[in-house]
């Protein structure tokens, strides 16, 4: 490599390094401000399905965990106090999926014991995502914590007002406010589907939902499409297998960026 293209690239790292934290504080806002919104959905279907303004509310501040929540009170508002059993059930089998989450971003959180009991709450999808669409560890715990406390903010506020506004709302799914997190979440991960291992993961994982998803209980087809993911993941399977200058700085080979043009 000549001494030109060294001082270029050195420059192109500064450059990335100083940006990237930016850019996932500005990620983080959009994607809070984007889930944040279908909680008017689910703050106006929990108080449809039968519970009180507060119930709801308490719903969202304690479990928050948006699928888990609209399990519960799906359940709950097809069979009624009866269904309560269930409903816990398909709640806690849709919440296993933070547990490999925290176990993810455990090294991103760093010690500590408050601050991993803080971690705890908000760690959810979304703030996953944005943390780990990022390459620097600082750009990372950015993402994560702007993330989730956002949309922890946001959620709650919007589960109070769907909640207290459910009658003048009429049904939410008809302003596509139930699709605002599924359209989120696919905008994080649309980037990511540049090799052949994470497009195949991704269509393995949405075909195996789409087909278990009539015929079981709410919660175990994602969770059945979490473990084929995590197979694949686990074998490389299509995968590149790792460079040794990338095992050197002991990064994974996703998490290299790559920069066009540059030896």
């Amino acid at each position: 490599m000549s001494p030109h293209h060294a001082v270029d690239g050195a420059h192109f790292d500064d450059a990335h390094s100083a940006g990237e934290p930016r850019r996932a504080v500005r990620e983080g806002l959009g994607v809070a401000l984007a889930t944040s919104a279908y909680g008017i959905s689910f703050g106006a279907l929990a108080v449809a399905s039968g519970l009180d303004v507060w119930q709801t509310c308490v719903l969202s501040l304690v479990m928050f965990t948006g699928g888990s929540q609209f399990a519960f009170v799906g359940i709950v508002a097809a069979g009624g106090l009866a269904a309560a059993p269930s409903a816990i059930a398909s709640a806690a089998l849709l919440g296993v999926r933070n547990i490999a989450y925290g176990i993810r971003m455990s090294p991103v959180i760093g010690p500590g014991f408050w601050r991993r009991a803080a971690a705890a709450q908000f760690t959810i999808d979304e703030s996953t995502a944005v943390s780990l669409a990022q390459t620097g560890q600082r750009a990372r715990t950015l993402g994560f914590w702007v993330t989730g406390i956002g949309i922890y903010i946001g959620w709650n506020l919007s589960t109070l007002a769907g909640a207290l506004l459910g009658d003048v709302l009429g049904d939410p799914r008809a302003y596509g406010l139930d699709a605002a997190a599924a359209a989120a979440f696919l905008a994080l991960l649309w980037p990511r589907l540049r090799a052949r291992q994470p497009i195949v993961v991704g269509i393995a994982a949405a075909v195996i939902a789409t087909i278990l998803t009539p015929v079981l209980m709410p919660g175990l087809p994602v969770i059945i499409a979490a473990v084929v993911a995590i197979l694949v993941g686990w074998t490389n399977w299509l995968g590149r297998p790792a460079t040794p200058v990338a095992g050197a700085l002991g990064d994974e080979p996703d998490d290299v960026p790559e920069r066009e043009g540059l030896p």
